[in-house]
Parts: structure tokens; sequence; C-alpha cells
């Protein structure tokens, strides 16, 4: 992407002072007689243009900028993550809200969230008390999260997911 000071092959170069002001046109060995006595590098930043732009930085800080900057981006990205709360169908009201509370500090924070609803046993015969809560949860979590997924079944147990509403 850019070559430094002795890399760059052309006979003449359109230079860009530090400032970013147009010196024009210059021979090789001008431009790099310029970067000597300012103590920078000499850049090419356009070497496909005719003739090659050059310019005069700090390479090593320019570089250091880049990285920071990538860096930057970078923390302020949010990955969305599957969060998931698992239940059964005698779980207490009070349990029940309490997971509810946590789903919707997920769902402000962003990410999704999977309400597992596993049945033992002879609960399996009762799935629509499953039903019934899951709809109940989805009812509470309606101002701050959509359904993703409805209601499916997989074998014992009922899912969920909900993902966050935005705007």
């Amino acid at each position: 992407m850019y070559r430094v000071n002795e890399k760059i092959q052309a006979k003449q170069v359109r230079l860009v002072a530090a400032d970013g002001s147009q010196v024009g046109v210059v021979p090789i060995e001008e431009a790099r007689a310029a970067a000597v006595k300012a103590t920078l590098d000499l850049v090419e930043v356009a070497p496909m243009s005719n003739p090659p732009v050059c310019r005069l930085m700090d390479f090593g800080k320019f570089k250091y900028e880049l990285r920071k900057k990538s860096q930057q981006q970078h923390k302020k990205q949010h990955v969305q993550k599957l969060k998931e709360i698992r239940l059964r169908p005698i779980t207490e009201e009070h349990d029940v809200m309490t997971k509810v509370n946590h789903a919707k500090q997920f769902l402000e924070h962003g990410d999704k969230v999977l309400f597992t609803m596993v049945f033992r046993g002879r609960e399996g015969a009762h799935k629509e008390i499953g039903r019934a809560l899951l709809a109940k949860i989805t009812e509470e979590l309606a101002p701050m999260g959509k359904v993703e997924r409805p209601v499916t079944q997989d074998g014992p147990r009922l899912s969920l997911t909900l993902m966050p509403k935005h705007g």
C-alpha cells in the first residue's frame, strides 16, 4: 500500500508537504532531499497515478495512529450474543420474574435471549403449561424485545428466541 523512501521507483513525483499543501511535480532526488531536510519520511501514497503522489510524513506516527484508530473502532463494536435462560414448568412465579428481569437487562444491552422450557418425566404430558408461561414471558418483554423465533418444540423442550427492539 505505502512505499517509503528508497523503495520508490519513479523518476518524478507529485510532492505533498507535511501540512497537506501541494509542492508540485519534482524529481525524486529533490523529494528525498526535502524529506531528509525536514527529518520526515517520503511516503508514496498513490503509486498508480501519473506521476506517483508522495507525501512527507512521519511514517511511524502514521502507522501508530492507524492502529489506534482501528482499536477504537473495534472497541465500539458490539457483538450480539445469545443468552440462554432455562425454565421448568414448575418454576415459581417469583423465580420466573427474576429470570424475566435478567432477560430485560440482556435485551437492553443488545443481546438475544433464548428461553428454554425443559420438561422432565411426566411434565411432558402438560406442554400447554410451558406454552402459557412462554406466552406470558413474551407479553412481559414485548416493550423491549420482539420474537425472532416463536415457540418451537424440540423433543422434551420448548424454546423461544427474542431479539432486542432497536428504535
